[in-house]
């Protein structure tokens, strides 16, 4: 099952804080066990490891994601790939681009389950619409799309 192939993605979370870690971890669980039809998008990239869900293997339809970014504060997002397009009557979406939007996970204790639980659904039948092509649908799939040779320096807290 996908939700536990796990391999790539804790040996590039091996970098980040444990704080980090767990964070990114218990977010997963939780997108996977709304979603276990969805399939999990790996990118291990220059700035961030980004994982997120989509229907479909293509970025582009990409439902939610988490990011843990290498800077310094090593932030986690918990974040909507065509944000933009969803309600979010209570504004607690950060960014003001013309597609990403995302919450701030400081710590589990406060992040939003049953709001964020409203949006993901939201979501999820915003990127199903985007399918053009009912074949391209695949379920449960965990792929590992892009490993960068070279990494932000990561500065872990511990």
């Amino acid at each position: 099952m996908p939700k536990e192939e796990v391999t790539d993605l804790l040996r590039f979370l091996y970098e980040f804080s444990p704080g980090v870690r767990e964070k990114a971890i218990w977010l997963r669980e939780f997108v996977w066990d709304l979603y276990p039809q969805a399939n999990e998008l790996i990118y291990d990239n220059y700035n961030a490891l980004a994982f997120g869900w989509s229907p479909t293997e293509k970025l582009g339809q990409t439902f939610c994601s988490v990011a843990a970014y290498r800077s310094g504060n090593q932030n986690v997002h918990f974040g909507f790939y065509w944000g933009s397009e969803i309600a979010d009557p209570q504004n607690l979406l950060l960014g003001n681009g013309s597609q990403y939007r995302y919450v701030l996970v400081n710590k589990l204790d406060d992040f939003p389950k049953d709001y964020i639980t409203a949006l993901i659904e939201q979501a999820w039948e915003n990127s199903l619409a985007k399918v053009k092509n009912p074949k391209d649908i695949v379920h449960g799939k965990t792929i590992t799309k892009m490993i960068s040779p070279k990494k932000r320096e990561a500065k872990a807290k511990k």
